[in-house]
């Protein structure tokens, strides 16, 4: 049984965050940004949908894959 009130962030190799679940995303102010219940964001820091994901980081050739230890 999946846990419906999880938030899962995965951190995708050489790419962005993977947000699954119920969250609330705001900037600095409290604004709130609208996004589905699952979404990425930019790691990379090319994006020009920030703070979401558009695919950028395979054009600029980002290398980032963190491991948790």
């Amino acid at each position: 049984m999946v846990d419906q009130n999880k938030v899962t962030i995965k951190v995708n190799d050489n790419g962005p965050l993977r947000v699954t679940g119920l969250v609330e995303l705001v900037d600095a102010v409290g604004n709130p940004f609208e996004h589905k219940e699952s979404f990425s964001l930019c790691r990379c820091g090319g994006s020009g949908n920030k703070p979401f994901c558009d695919g950028t980081h395979k054009s600029i050739d980002f290398e980032s894959a963190p491991r948790a230890k």
